[in-house]
């Protein structure tokens, strides 16, 4: 166990914030609330950027950029919206030397200026989709802040679309919210579960909000992305009005949607253990490090070369860049061994004056801790179908301890014992009324996480009030 880190089961918040600093993934910012990403972090976020930036292209999206102040005025335009993010904003009252004559606003978020945008853009069906994205920061004054998971000022990516009709803006949110689960599951290895929010946890100004909720290893619930239907509500208040082909003028249907730094904190919670971070191979940043073992001058002169050799046969199947040869002579092997764990590479390669004379080396998995030898002839093929098993069976876990802390509930007492003892997911009756529901949260900090898309409707009795529930919806405390 390492010395560094705080075990899980002794104080799970300060594990995390112990994880992070051991990694070498961020560090608190002078301003209060806001952090500084340090380059294992950032190569981080790079590889999450990356994959759903091709993920957002294949469907037909392209990157652009809006500015990160924007007229206060702007945001007083949808009632509901203003008020959600009033509490959040910072506002700039001074430049120049001089008082503005408009406070202007640090981007919570982008609707309000991308529809100002739109309504200019947008003059017929034929312009229609406009199917945009951007990858920017925005500020949300957090009172209280954590690390990668709430923070003052973050990054993320914002998607924003518009659509000639109702259908294809819901198909639109759809299809997003599924390409967050597909990247969830199959690059984080993070189980997900989809579904709408209800009206109290919705989006701002949305007409219908939907999520993708992950169990982390305190058994609460993390909000790792949402996708809004925003209907008309935005394109009236900014009149981006188009002419159908019935040469008639309308109002088009928005959509927004967005994920954040918060997954590499997710990340960070559904996968590490009390010696540090672990990361999935298909996200990690450094997939594969190489460590030659010797002890003199001449062990270095047969183990270098054939190390050397080793990256060469892994650069046939991997990325050059995913793999590291670790040179350093001024640290013992232990040393070296335990800055890698803490970096959470996924495979470390031990390579020794023995393995040279067997032509072969050792694997040792960051998950499991296993070893194995393996030859060098075919080791880039080893190497490969390794990671896929460090891929899947971090998934597995993952998800089987979702669902071993998942629970069927019926009775409010039974609720209430769980949210306020070991916590988890609960699968619980309600009969849709919102002051029910902020009965449950004032009284057990849990909320609905999720009304599932993915279940058939069970119906049953409110485990609060015994009314008619049409079906069950999964209730958690959450990040």
């Amino acid at each position: 166990m390492a010395k560094n880190i705080t075990p899980r089961a002794e104080n799970y918040n300060q594990w995390y914030l112990d994880v992070i600093s051991a990694g070498q993934l961020a560090d608190h910012a002078p301003v209060k609330g806001c952090m500084v990403i340090r380059p294992t972090g950032f190569a981080i976020w790079e590889q999450m950027q990356s994959r759903l930036d091709r993920m957002f292209k294949e469907t037909g999206h392209v990157n652009a950029y809006f500015p990160v102040l924007i007229p206060e005025s702007f945001l007083k335009r949808e009632a509901e919206h203003v008020e959600g993010f009033a509490p959040e904003l910072a506002v700039v009252t001074h430049a120049g030397g001089k008082l503005l004559e408009e406070p202007l606003v640090v981007r919570p978020t982008s609707e309000t200026v991308i529809g100002h945008m739109y309504a200019q853009w947008i003059q017929s069906y034929r312009d229609l989709p406009v199917l945009i994205n951007q990858w920017c920061n925005v500020m949300r004054w957090e009172l209280r802040t954590r690390l990668f998971l709430r923070t003052s000022e973050f990054l993320w990516q914002e998607g924003h679309t518009a659509h000639e009709t109702a259908e294809e803006a819901e198909e639109e949110t759809l299809r997003m919210l599924e390409i967050y689960r597909r990247f969830h599951e199959e690059l984080l290895a993070m189980p997900v579960l989809m579904g709408r929010k209800t009206d109290t946890e919705k989006f701002p100004g949305a007409l219908r909000t939907y999520c993708v909720e992950a169990m982390m290893q305190d058994r609460k619930a993390l909000q790792a992305g949402t996708s809004h239907n925003l209907g008309q509500n935005f394109a009236r208040a900014f009149d981006i009005q188009f002419l159908d082909r019935g040469n008639e003028r309308r109002h088009v249907h928005t959509t927004s949607w967005g994920s954040s730094t918060r997954m590499i904190g997710g990340l960070l919670m559904t996968h590490s253990d009390d010696d540090g971070l672990v990361l999935p191979p298909r996200i990690a940043p450094v997939q594969v490090v190489i460590v030659p073992l010797y002890k003199n001058d001449a062990e270095r002169a047969a183990v270098m070369p054939f190390a050397e050799r080793v990256r060469a046969e892994l650069g046939g199947v991997l990325d050059p860049l995913h793999i590291r040869l670790d040179t350093r002579d001024d640290l013992r092997a232990a040393e070296r061994f335990f800055y890698w764990v803490q970096q959470g590479v996924p495979l470390r390669i031990e390579v020794g004056p023995r393995d040279v004379g067997q032509g072969a080396v050792m694997l040792v998995r960051r998950d499991t801790r296993e070893k194995q030898s393996a030859p060098l002839a075919g080791l880039g093929q080893t190497t490969l179908a390794l990671l896929e098993r460090i891929q899947t069976d971090l998934f597995e876990r993952a998800r089987a301890f979702r669902q071993a802390n998942t629970h069927r509930i019926d009775d409010y007492g039974e609720f209430r014992e769980l949210m306020e003892g070991p916590g988890g997911f609960a699968e619980a009756h309600w009969n849709g009324s919102a002051q029910v529901e902020a009965r449950i949260k004032a009284e057990t900090k849990a909320t609905i996480r999720v009304i599932p898309l993915d279940e058939d409707p069970e119906p049953g009795r409110c485990m609060v009030t015994g009314e008619p529930s049409p079906r069950r919806v999964v209730f958690a405390v959450a990040y």
